[in-house]
């Protein structure tokens, strides 16, 4: 009986080894057909990133799967092939907010996939500084967090640097407490990014009161920091664990669940239409009353949708403010464009930050 079962098992193995090897011929021809195409758009001189034609492969896969394949694996194994098909026409240098396995790494392997090569950078500000000079095709920066707010530096540097937004992610982040021995009562410091020390405030307050928490630039660096000496702690991401070799002394420490961050994709170049698409603009007011009224009435009467609106101080500049808009809709929309026809009349300040496509949702446990 045990012999039979053997074979059985034997037998359905050998059959997962030929499928196997289907998938990873497929996946060959699967590449050099991409690379045919990349060559294609070099002789016509088209774009190497065609959002469209991406959503229209995920659509087509999720109906013929028929939720047979779990839907979310799919997208994933079907993401990191598309990506790294891409990829291959023209490989894309990242740069991030570092140093390697924070958030912001993270979120640029979701985004790019494991084909695209990284650069960590110490600040945002040098992550924008990377794409403006061309040194980097592309960086991923954090925007906005559900709990804590809009992050002003990233802000900022869109009114210092000329890059376009070609792309966003969010995902719901879990946050970790993480040391090298794995026991809390080693932990005489915590370390990490201001926003993770806010979004954990409570829990440390209840479980480590006599503990000072200390603030550095990324939650990388604190996972750093918590590598290098054994009476650290870091709030910290799942890549950082394996990547310093850390042990989790409490998994999941934020005060609040659904606690999500957006990432921003910036570049040199927006994407074409995707059909779901997301606009941002940097726009200066008229000084008279009235000129913010003004302008949400042009987008009402547009029928645009107003995702999200956001002032800053205009450096050197006492009292006076640039305003960050997200409208729902790609700028060669008609109504966005008309829109934003109208609003280039009504402002002091205009600038086209991007179109580029929303986001699949995407958490993680990190």
């Amino acid at each position: 009986m045990e012999t039979e079962q053997k074979k059985a098992i034997g037998s359905v193995r050998d059959k997962i080894d030929s499928i196997d090897n289907t998938i990873l011929q497929l996946l060959k021809e699967r590449l050099d057909c991409a690379k045919t195409i990349g060559r294609m758009k070099d002789e016509e001189n088209r774009a190497k990133w065609d959002p469209l034609r991406e959503r229209q492969i995920y659509d087509r896969l999720l109906k013929d799967n028929n939720e047979i394949f779990p839907s979310d694996a799919l997208k994933t194994i079907f993401h990191e092939i598309i990506t790294t098909c891409r990829l291959s026409q023209r490989k894309a240098l990242v740069a991030f907010l570092g140093p390697e396995a924070t958030f912001s790494h993270l979120a640029g392997v979701k985004y790019f996939g494991h084909s695209a090569d990284y650069k960590a950078m110490e600040t945002i500000d040098d992550v924008f500084a990377e794409v403006d000079k061309g040194r980097t095709t592309y960086g991923i920066v954090p925007v906005e967090n559900s709990i804590e707010g809009a992050v002003f530096s990233t802000l900022d540097c869109f009114m210092k640097y000329k890059v376009q937004i070609c792309g966003e992610l969010q995902l719901e982040i879990s946050h970790n407490l993480v040391c090298r021995s794995g026991n809390i009562e080693d932990i005489q410091t915590v370390a990490s990014h201001s926003q993770p020390l806010a979004q954990c405030r409570d829990w440390l307050r209840k479980h480590l009161p006599s503990i000072p928490t200390l603030p550095v630039f990324s939650t990388g660096a604190a996972a750093q920091m918590a590598a290098n000496n054994p009476n650290i702690g870091a709030i910290a991401s799942s890549l950082a664990i394996t990547t310093y070799q850390l042990q989790v002394v409490v998994q999941g420490i934020e005060d609040y669940r659904g606690n999500t961050t957006r990432f921003l994709v910036i570049g040199k170049k927006s994407p074409t239409r995707s059909g779901l698409d997301r606009t941002s603009l940097l726009i200066g007011l008229m000084d008279r009353p009235g000129s913010l009224n003004e302008i949400l009435t042009v987008l009402s009467e547009e029928s645009i949708n107003l995702a999200k609106i956001e002032s800053r101080p205009i450096k050197g500049k006492q009292w006076k403010y640039l305003f960050f808009l997200d409208m729902l809709g790609h700028i060669e929309d008609e109504k966005i464009q008309r829109g934003c026809d109208k609003l280039r009349a009504m402002c002091s300040y205009f600038e086209w930050l991007g179109s580029y496509p929303q986001s699949d949702f995407s958490s993680t446990d990190s």
